[in-house]
């Protein structure tokens, strides 16, 4: 028999809930993915995922959230928390911190901070940019990032201008602070990914030359495909001191799945 999850989103919590209910295997993996993935997309602080009704036919398909929380450590960056109730050792295999009920795992994860993510809709037409841009530029006066705000204007004009040309649909642009670093995001319908192969790329393919811009300015950036559409983000750093690896010192980063693209 067919196996089956059904989720639901509850976001009128502390932090946006998504319900499982039903029973995950590696069949209905793939769609408990997309549905967490849904949720992250639309640059949550914090994502609790409720599993305590959800039944594990395979232990191997838990690995689902793990997954998806790889794909999406460099953005939106969230925290993702598992809740379950009785025997959690099933669970141990995300990688991702277990509570008993969502109440706990709000009160882990401490108080929101709303003021620290900004986002606008915006339609595929002429002018999309010079709004994008006046975002970024009230975003840098707010979270007093000034410095990144001439860098941040040309990230999001030229992933603005990417969707006005190519994709030509409905986008959100998706900002956030995370401590003295700036993520900037565009997620259009469009499932087309941009490629950027580090070097001379014709004029008339998806991304063209504004990739290069992005890639000389950002500290990290990559395109992640999400249910109906993609989402691509780039990050800009702040005076925090650098890893080797260039992101910010005290964030925890972790590899990202299989078609994740990265500057």
């Amino acid at each position: 028999m067919p196996s089956e999850v059904r989720h639901l989103v509850d976001g009128g919590q502390t932090y946006p809930v998504v319900r499982l209910t039903g029973v995950l295997d590696t069949d209905s993996a793939p769609a408990v993915g997309e549905a967490v993935l849904d949720v992250l997309a639309g640059q949550p602080e914090a994502l609790v995922v409720d599993v305590r009704d959800l039944t594990v036919r395979e232990s191997e398909a838990v690995t689902v959230l793990r997954d998806v929380a790889q794909a999406t450590a460099d953005w939106p960056s969230a925290h993702v928390v598992v809740c379950a109730a009785c025997d959690t050792r099933g669970w141990h295999g995300t990688g991702l911190p277990i509570w008993p009920s969502p109440q706990e795992a709000f009160a882990a994860l401490g108080h929101p901070a709303p003021a620290n993510f900004l986002s606008s809709g915006l339609e595929p037409v002429v002018g999309a940019a010079r709004r994008s841009r006046e975002l970024v530029t009230e975003a840098c006066a707010r979270w007093e990032l000034p410095d990144l705000a001439g860098g941040a204007c040309i990230v999001v004009t030229e992933m603005v201008n990417n969707v006005v040309s190519h994709a030509r649909t409905e986008m959100t642009v998706l900002l956030g602070l995370h401590g003295s670093r700036m993520s900037v995001a565009v997620r259009d319908r469009s499932p087309a990914l941009p490629r950027f192969a580090g070097g001379p790329v014709p004029v008339t393919s998806y991304g063209g030359r504004g990739l290069l811009l992005i890639d000389s300015v950002a500290n990290r950036w990559g395109s992640l495909a999400v249910p109906g559409g993609k989402v691509v983000w780039a990050c800009l750093n702040g005076d925090d001191p650098l890893e080797d690896d260039g992101s910010p010192a005290g964030d925890v980063q972790t590899t990202g799945m299989a078609g994740h693209t990265r500057g």
